[in-house]
């Protein structure tokens, strides 16, 4: 696994903003890092490598951060910086743009040219929180003009292939811990065709994107879709197919490289969804075929049939064998339900 978690609550108070501003120069270029509170810092850092890209997300307190052209000169690992802001605010200006960043907005930069940046957290939300994903600019199929265009705006992830990218990217990260070698290799191949779809589309050059890449974003537009919909009996591939605006027969082309065929993801996906929800405590009061009716499944006969052929129970026996005992004489909220942070 390529994942590198640095932390400086491992740390002596006294020694943790120098440390954090060395570690992070050595990532993206050397640049200039102060604070207006260095001995109250805080600062945690996981580096997930994939093989060209390589994607870091970071949170801290608040920090200005200059890369000036003297420290250009000294070291220039030539790279792009897109950065996806998950909390906090970030002013940035690079080549005479100024952006200021929301949660939730993409910023390019790159490490050839100087910058200037000011990123804090907010009291009810607490520290800033980034993830930077770091592209060799050689790598690139895009013309470097155009790219350049982008430094230092502010690009929302609300809709379209952003939207795609921003989920892909958070999701990459969640699961950073489970992923073998394998996944690592195939994930960072789809790190880096999304990347570029993602630039070619704001710099109106996707006729350069090469046939794989345009195909990668379709099965990830695909996949989301499928994932956004699961609840909604109606999904099916020939529904898919309509709202991406393709055959059904490519649509099954496009998954043929698969184990699965378009129905059996949805079918697997949904029984996901069940079988996560039959053994939630807060859903313990939910009736069985509710739970089905939940993600899909209208008919409970045939959910409690497809339920056992997948996992050798019906959803009754697995919700009475894996669901916690409910403790007598603490409440009935006394429960404890916990999930892994979904934030990063």
């Amino acid at each position: 696994m390529a994942l590198t978690i640095y932390d400086t609550a491992d740390l002596p108070p006294q020694d943790r903003f120098e440390w954090w501003r060395e570690t992070v120069s050595q990532g993206a270029g050397a640049s200039h890092v102060t604070s207006d509170d260095p001995a109250g810092f805080a600062g945690s850092m996981e580096v997930l490598s994939l093989g060209a890209a390589r994607i870091a997300t970071l949170s801290f307190t608040g920090l200005h951060s200059q890369r000036t052209a003297r420290l250009i000169r000294r070291s220039d690992p030539e790279t792009y910086e897109l950065t996806l802001l998950l909390g906090g605010t970030m002013a940035m200006s690079q080549s005479r743009q100024e952006t200021l960043l929301r949660p939730g907005d993409f910023n390019l930069w790159s490490s050839s040219l100087p910058y200037d940046s000011q990123a804090a957290g907010r009291p009810d939300a607490g520290p800033a929180r980034a993830l930077v994903l770091h592209l060799p600019r050689s790598l690139l199929p895009l013309p470097e003009a155009k790219v350049d265009r982008l430094l230092a705006h502010g690009l929302p992830s609300t809709t379209g292939v952003a939207a795609v990218f921003a989920r892909h990217l958070v999701s990459v990260v969640r699961e950073a811990e489970y992923l073998t070698s394998v996944d690592e290799e195939r994930l960072g191949v789809m790190t880096w065709d999304l990347a570029t779809a993602f630039l070619a589309h704001h710099v109106d050059a996707t006729d350069r994107l090469p046939p794989h890449t345009r195909h990668q974003l379709l099965l990830k537009r695909l996949d989301l879709f499928i994932e956004d919909n699961l609840a909604d009996p109606g999904l099916s591939p020939p529904r898919i197919a309509a709202r991406h605006h393709i055959s059904v027969r490519l649509l099954h082309r496009l998954f043929a490289d698969r184990k699965e065929t378009v129905s059996q993801t949805i079918r697997r996906r949904r029984l996901e969804r069940c079988s996560a929800d039959l053994v939630d405590p807060l859903l313990a009061a939910l009736p069985v075929h509710e739970v089905g009716r939940r993600w899909g499944f209208t008919d409970a006969a045939g959910f409690s049939h497809t339920f056992r052929a997948a996992y050798g129970l019906t959803p009754g026996e697995h919700r009475r064998t894996r669901l916690p005992p409910v403790r007598m004489g603490a409440g009935a909220g006394a429960t404890r339900h916990s999930h892994r942070a979904a934030g990063i």
